[in-house]
């Protein structure tokens, strides 16, 4: 089993239409929007305290997609980029294996 995380930037219907996209796809167990679990520390007494870098943007989603093998897993990132080309969305993968 592999879980695929990406994170997309872009509008709640740009999230949706990508969701949505992902529970269509043969083979996908599981879909979930993710909460940001890191903390993105803005240290009162830093030198970089109040930076937008250091703020989350409201933009930005994180999505977890288990899928059964590699060959579906490319077949995510393939549907996903395409999509988010249409739609101009921005998404990163970050692969871990199970």
């Amino acid at each position: 089993m592999l879980t695929l995380r990406m994170r997309v930037t872009g509008s709640e219907d740009d999230v949706r239409a990508m969701m949505n996209l992902l529970q269509s796809l043969d083979g996908i167990e599981h879909v979930e929007e993710v909460s940001d679990l890191m903390a993105h520390g803005d240290d009162a007494d830093s030198s970089s305290a109040g930076l937008s870098e250091n703020t989350v943007s409201p933009d930005a989603h994180e999505i977890e997609i288990e899928a059964p093998n590699v060959s579906t897993a490319r077949k995510v990132r393939e549907a996903v980029e395409a999509l988010a080309f249409d739609l101009d969305a921005l998404v990163e993968f970050e692969e871990e294996e199970d």
